[in-house]
Protein backbone atom coordinates (compact mmCIF):
# COMPACT_ATOMS: atom_id res chain seq x y z
CA UNK A 1 0.00 0.00 0.00
CA UNK A 2 2.60 2.73 0.47
CA UNK A 3 5.76 2.82 -1.10
CA UNK A 4 9.28 4.74 -0.29
CA UNK A 5 10.02 6.93 -3.09
CA UNK A 6 13.88 8.51 -3.77
CA UNK A 7 12.55 11.59 -1.74
CA UNK A 8 11.98 9.78 1.19
CA UNK A 9 8.43 11.00 0.87
CA UNK A 10 5.55 8.37 1.89
CA UNK A 11 3.40 8.03 -1.18
CA UNK A 12 -0.16 6.27 -0.76
CA UNK A 13 -0.87 4.31 -4.05
CA UNK A 14 -3.84 4.75 -5.88
CA UNK A 15 -4.54 8.30 -4.54
CA UNK A 16 -3.18 12.10 -6.24
CA UNK A 17 -1.69 14.51 -4.31
CA UNK A 18 -4.73 16.45 -3.80
CA UNK A 19 -6.73 13.31 -2.23
CA UNK A 20 -3.96 12.58 0.27
CA UNK A 21 -4.12 16.27 1.35
CA UNK A 22 -7.80 16.15 1.69
CA UNK A 23 -7.68 12.94 3.44
CA UNK A 24 -4.68 14.24 5.88
CA UNK A 25 -6.42 17.77 6.80
CA UNK A 26 -9.67 15.60 7.24
CA UNK A 27 -7.94 13.38 9.40
CA UNK A 28 -6.02 16.05 11.36
CA UNK A 29 -8.98 17.95 12.07
CA UNK A 30 -11.11 15.18 13.27
CA UNK A 31 -14.01 16.26 10.43
CA UNK A 32 -14.98 12.45 10.02
CA UNK A 33 -18.40 13.46 8.78
CA UNK A 34 -17.96 16.40 6.50
CA UNK A 35 -19.70 18.73 3.92
CA UNK A 36 -18.36 20.13 0.43
CA UNK A 37 -18.45 23.73 2.16
CA UNK A 38 -15.49 21.94 4.76
CA UNK A 39 -13.01 21.25 1.85
CA UNK A 40 -13.84 23.81 -0.77
CA UNK A 41 -11.03 25.85 0.11
CA UNK A 42 -8.61 23.05 -1.69
CA UNK A 43 -10.01 23.69 -5.00
CA UNK A 44 -9.57 26.31 -8.05
CA UNK A 45 -13.33 25.34 -9.79
CA UNK A 46 -16.39 23.04 -9.27
CA UNK A 47 -15.61 20.87 -11.85
CA UNK A 48 -12.00 19.57 -10.20
CA UNK A 49 -13.82 19.09 -6.74
CA UNK A 50 -16.59 17.60 -8.23
CA UNK A 51 -14.31 15.01 -10.16
CA UNK A 52 -11.72 14.73 -6.85
CA UNK A 53 -15.03 14.02 -4.91
CA UNK A 54 -16.26 11.57 -7.44
CA UNK A 55 -12.87 9.76 -7.52
CA UNK A 56 -12.30 9.48 -3.70
CA UNK A 57 -16.14 7.92 -3.59
CA UNK A 58 -15.44 5.49 -6.73
CA UNK A 59 -11.95 4.45 -4.40
CA UNK A 60 -14.15 4.15 -1.13
CA UNK A 61 -12.24 6.38 0.56
CA UNK A 62 -15.18 8.20 1.20
CA UNK A 63 -18.87 7.39 1.56
CA UNK A 64 -21.86 9.90 0.34
CA UNK A 65 -24.20 10.13 3.12
CA UNK A 66 -27.06 12.62 1.54
CA UNK A 67 -26.77 15.64 -1.03
CA UNK A 68 -24.30 17.52 0.95
CA UNK A 69 -22.54 15.29 3.49
CA UNK A 70 -19.92 13.06 3.44
CA UNK A 71 -18.02 10.11 5.70
CA UNK A 72 -14.37 10.00 5.92
CA UNK A 73 -13.26 6.33 5.97
CA UNK A 74 -10.37 6.38 7.99
CA UNK A 75 -6.89 5.59 7.45
CA UNK A 76 -6.57 3.48 9.93
CA UNK A 77 -9.36 0.77 8.09
CA UNK A 78 -6.82 -1.48 6.22
CA UNK A 79 -9.36 -2.92 3.81
CA UNK A 80 -11.86 -0.09 3.77
CA UNK A 81 -14.36 -1.73 6.02
CA UNK A 82 -15.07 0.28 9.53
CA UNK A 83 -17.99 0.37 11.96
CA UNK A 84 -19.73 3.85 13.20
CA UNK A 85 -22.26 4.14 15.84
CA UNK A 86 -25.46 3.62 14.11
CA UNK A 87 -27.26 6.52 16.20
CA UNK A 88 -24.41 9.10 15.00
CA UNK A 89 -24.90 7.89 11.29
CA UNK A 90 -28.46 8.27 11.27
CA UNK A 91 -28.14 11.65 13.06
CA UNK A 92 -25.68 13.04 10.31
CA UNK A 93 -27.61 11.54 7.31
CA UNK A 94 -30.90 13.09 8.84
CA UNK A 95 -28.81 16.59 9.11
CA UNK A 96 -29.94 16.60 13.02
CA UNK A 97 -33.69 17.34 12.13
CA UNK A 98 -37.40 16.40 11.47
CA UNK A 99 -36.64 12.52 13.19
CA UNK A 100 -36.18 10.08 15.11
CA UNK A 101 -35.13 6.91 15.09
CA UNK A 102 -37.74 4.31 16.41
CA UNK A 103 -38.68 -0.04 16.71
CA UNK A 104 -35.86 -2.30 17.62
CA UNK A 105 -32.87 0.05 17.92
CA UNK A 106 -34.47 1.88 20.45
CA UNK A 107 -35.93 -0.78 22.03
CA UNK A 108 -32.26 -1.74 22.72
CA UNK A 109 -31.27 1.84 23.42
CA UNK A 110 -33.81 1.75 26.05
CA UNK A 111 -33.17 -1.33 27.13
CA UNK A 112 -36.68 -2.77 27.00
CA UNK A 113 -35.28 -5.98 24.97
CA UNK A 114 -31.58 -7.44 24.62
CA UNK A 115 -32.07 -8.26 20.42
CA UNK A 116 -29.44 -6.58 18.93
CA UNK A 117 -31.36 -4.86 15.74
CA UNK A 118 -29.64 -5.37 11.77
CA UNK A 119 -32.04 -2.31 10.67
CA UNK A 120 -33.04 0.53 12.21
CA UNK A 121 -36.42 2.51 12.17
CA UNK A 122 -36.30 6.28 11.44
CA UNK A 123 -39.23 8.09 11.41
CA UNK A 124 -39.27 11.28 9.26
CA UNK A 125 -40.98 14.15 7.46
CA UNK A 126 -38.62 13.94 4.23
CA UNK A 127 -37.51 10.63 3.27
CA UNK A 128 -39.12 7.16 2.69
CA UNK A 129 -37.20 3.39 1.93
CA UNK A 130 -34.48 1.92 2.94
CA UNK A 131 -30.37 3.32 2.51
CA UNK A 132 -27.32 1.11 3.82
CA UNK A 133 -23.81 2.54 4.99
CA UNK A 134 -21.54 1.24 6.60
CA UNK A 135 -22.91 -1.79 7.75
CA UNK A 136 -25.92 -0.50 9.05
CA UNK A 137 -29.51 -0.88 6.92
CA UNK A 138 -31.86 2.41 8.09
CA UNK A 139 -35.66 2.09 7.43
CA UNK A 140 -36.92 5.61 7.30
CA UNK A 141 -40.85 5.21 7.72
CA UNK A 142 -43.17 8.55 6.96
CA UNK A 143 -43.97 10.95 9.85
CA UNK A 144 -45.72 14.28 11.05
CA UNK A 145 -43.59 16.82 12.56
CA UNK A 146 -46.22 17.05 15.44
CA UNK A 147 -45.63 13.28 15.97
CA UNK A 148 -41.73 14.00 15.91
CA UNK A 149 -41.61 16.79 18.47
CA UNK A 150 -44.19 14.97 20.87
CA UNK A 151 -42.78 10.93 20.34
CA UNK A 152 -39.34 12.15 20.00
CA UNK A 153 -36.24 13.35 23.12
CA UNK A 154 -32.41 14.07 22.38
CA UNK A 155 -30.19 11.65 23.58
CA UNK A 156 -26.12 11.80 23.65
CA UNK A 157 -23.67 9.04 22.74
CA UNK A 158 -20.00 9.97 21.66
CA UNK A 159 -20.59 13.82 22.67
CA UNK A 160 -22.65 13.49 19.72
CA UNK A 161 -27.17 14.49 20.18
CA UNK A 162 -29.55 12.36 18.15
CA UNK A 163 -32.90 11.77 18.30
CA UNK A 164 -34.66 8.71 19.65
CA UNK A 165 -38.28 7.71 20.47
CA UNK A 166 -39.02 8.73 24.04
CA UNK A 167 -38.89 5.90 26.74
CA UNK A 168 -42.65 6.18 27.05
CA UNK A 169 -43.53 5.47 23.54
CA UNK A 170 -40.89 2.79 22.92
CA UNK A 171 -42.76 0.78 25.71
CA UNK A 172 -46.00 0.89 24.30
CA UNK A 173 -44.24 0.00 20.58
CA UNK A 174 -43.02 -3.17 22.97
CA UNK A 175 -46.22 -4.13 24.34
CA UNK A 176 -47.65 -3.66 20.73
CA UNK A 177 -45.20 -6.54 20.20
CA UNK A 178 -46.06 -8.86 22.61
Amino acid sequence: MKKITKSNKIEIKGLSKKEVEIIAWLEFNKKYFFSIQDIEHFFKDKTKRYNTIKGLVKKKRILKLNRTKYYLVPIKAKSGAWAEEPFIIIDEVMNGENYYIGGWGAANYWRLTDQIPFRYDVYTTRRQGKFKVLNTEIIFHRATKDNIIKKSTIMKIQEHDFKIINKKEGKKWMKLRE
